[in-house]
């Protein structure tokens, strides 16, 4: 019989204290018992509606009954067939609007904890395989394929090829795979070993990952395809290149763009005691924006010492794009929100270095394209905010370089590239998703498109080798 309890099984957290001066991270996870009972609470929907939230259509109901009965490395079997990063995904997809939003035992109560216990499934198997890969030897079928990129775009597509046969090659432009998972999300949230242990199991099973090198200038799609015998190229380059406002005042010292700020954190390790990394040691920061790179980037501040970090953001709190877990874990944190409130310019001392910032205070009106209200400015409401760093988190966009080096690749006038729902784009053999195409997106969703591609791919290859 289903458990009716009508709440989810809560998440061990670290107090807000402790985590105010630790990176180490604040949800816990699941034991084996409470993994068990909130299993329990599922269904079994004969039509089940979360699959149809899921980006990479993972068999919901079938991995959660298997919790259910113990199994647990038959959960993970069920989980790995659709997704290449189980214990990522379980720790920050948004699961609350795509499994868990459509989820039945959400009418009348909570939804199943589908995020939860796919990470209690993830680091288990995990915390039992270390060093072993989970599929038979790689079986080549003789073709190559190169992805640009380690992202989640990246490695979902190269997971599912490299299980069809393909000899697949990882070109990563950083010293470490793991795109975004490792230079943007913060160890808090998502510990790097848990990165490195996903793209391990890849390249147990055959995946080739080579760091350093910057397609589009080490070597270009063309010489990959020309010179490299690869047969067809995925662009899962992502979007690393920050928005600022242009507003007076961006350029003065102490003003960072979210990727900068998150990269120095995060990749470089400028958390960690003793480290050389530059990096300023704010007292009173401001961070603009309000998804959840700007949550991330006002806690990793908190946590580098700074005694009071403000969230600035235009709108009100309801349409605030960040996880509403991450909202809550940044308040029980201490982090200031400055809602209704919009940057007009950044002030400077005499050395050139952030003092203060100048904002006016906005209404909502009408809604606007994005459906949300459109945030107006209230008159003569200039104020300012004694601080000395600014962390702009207002977006970024994908890097020109591939674009600029790759003959015959149509791309948006914003930078995106142009491709159909399968990834291909406007040349042949060359495919591209997650936010290479879309811009700045969630991981789930680019995953998903890397899976798409994969398909893609595989069905353009055999295409061409059918005659």
């Amino acid at each position: 019989m289903p458990n009716m309890q009508k709440e989810k099984h809560p998440m061990p957290t670290r107090s807000p204290e402790e985590r105010r001066k630790t990176f180490g991270e604040v949800a816990l996870g699941y034991d084996e018992e409470t993994a068990v009972s909130e299993a329990e609470r599922c269904l079994n929907c004969r039509n089940p509606l979360c699959m149809q939230g899921c980006p990479v259509m993972i068999r919901i109901p079938e991995f959660i009954r298997k919790v259910a009965e113990r199994d647990y490395e038959g959960a993970y079997e069920v989980i790995s067939a659709s997704s290449s990063l189980p214990a990522v995904c379980g720790r920050v997809c948004p699961q609350e609007t795509q499994c868990e939003k459509t989820c039945v035992r959400g009418l009348k109560g909570e939804s199943v904890a589908i995020g939860r216990l796919e990470r209690f499934v993830a680091d288990r198997h995990n915390a039992l395989s270390r060093g072993k890969g989970d599929r038979a030897p790689h079986v080549s079928n003789g073709h190559k394929v190169a992805i640009v990129g380690s992202g989640p775009s990246g490695l979902a597509c190269a997971g599912d090829l490299n299980r069809l046969g393909y000899d697949v090659t990882i070109f990563e432009a950083l010293h470490v795979a793991g795109g975004v998972l490792v230079y943007g999300i913060p160890e808090f949230r998502l510990p790097k070993e848990i990165v490195k242990r996903e793209t391990d199991n890849l390249t147990e099973n055959g995946v080739r990952i080579e760091t350093n090198v910057v397609v589009g200038k080490t070597l270009t799609i063309d010489e990959l395809m020309e010179e490299e015998g690869f047969e067809a190229v995925f662009v899962g380059s992502g979007a690393g290149l920050p928005r600022f406002m242009s507003i007076p005042g961006e350029n003065l010292k102490g003003v960072y763009s979210a990727n900068e700020y998150l990269t120095r954190v995060n990749l470089m390790k400028a958390y960690l005691p003793g480290s050389d990394t530059p990096i300023r040691h704010a007292k009173r920061v401001a961070v603009v924006g309000g998804g959840n790179v700007a949550m991330d980037a006002a806690r990793s501040a908190l946590r580098m010492g700074a005694e009071e970090v403000s969230i600035v953001y235009r709108r009100g709190e309801e349409e605030l794009p960040a996880r509403r877990e991450e909202v809550e874990h940044a308040k029980e944190e201490g982090i200031v929100f400055r809602l209704l409130t919009n940057p007009k310019e950044i002030l400077g001392d005499e050395k050139g270095e952030v003092k203060s910032i100048s904002c006016v205070e906005m209404t909502l009106g009408e809604p606007d394209s994005s459906g949300r209200r459109r945030p107006v400015e209230k008159e003569n409401s200039l104020f300012s905010i004694d601080v000395d760093t600014v962390i702009m988190a207002i977006g970024t966009s994908p890097n020109p370089l591939i674009k600029s080096t790759t003959k015959g690749l149509e791309t948006q006038k914003w930078g995106g590239i142009v491709a159909d729902e399968d990834g291909r784009t406007s040349r042949p053999g060359v495919f591209a998703g997650g936010d290479a195409v879309t811009g700045a997106a969630t991981v789930i969703l680019a995953m998903g498109a890397g899976k798409k591609a994969a398909a893609a791919i595989d069905a353009y290859i055999k295409e061409k080798h059918a005659g």
